[in-house]
């Protein structure tokens, strides 16, 4: 099971590689939005925002976020880690339920260029 800092760890390698994405990747992620990630194994959230192409990790709560973000992210630490290391493929992961990603219509539109 992954641990607490291996999770933030997968997220800043994530916003990383953003960061650095060129094209319609990075278009799509300079959204401002607030975000959550919660790592379900862990009963950890990490509450941010996905802001210039990045993800700017604020804070790390106990339990669910206290407040519902505009993009919502839900999925054990091992998966985390796995997309972010290329070894699980999102879409899979999403279609098989073992990622739940929440937002509204035309931010998960936009964000599909990320996947």
């Amino acid at each position: 099971m992954a641990t607490i800092e291996e999770c933030r760890s997968a997220l800043d390698k994530l916003s990383d590689n953003m960061a650095g994405a060129e094209g319609g990747v990075r278009s799509a992620a300079a959204l401002d939005r607030s975000l959550s990630c919660r790592i379900t194994d862990l009963d950890i959230t990490f509450v941010g925002r996905l802001k210039d192409g990045r993800i700017e990790v604020l804070d790390t709560v106990q339990g669910p976020p206290p407040e519902k973000a505009q993009i919502r992210l839900a999925m054990s630490g091992d998966d985390l880690v796995s997309l972010v290391d290329g070894e699980l493929h999102f879409a899979k992961a999403w279609g098989s339920g073992r990622v739940r990603l929440e937002a509204s219509l035309r931010d998960l539109l936009r964000l599909r260029k990320l996947l």
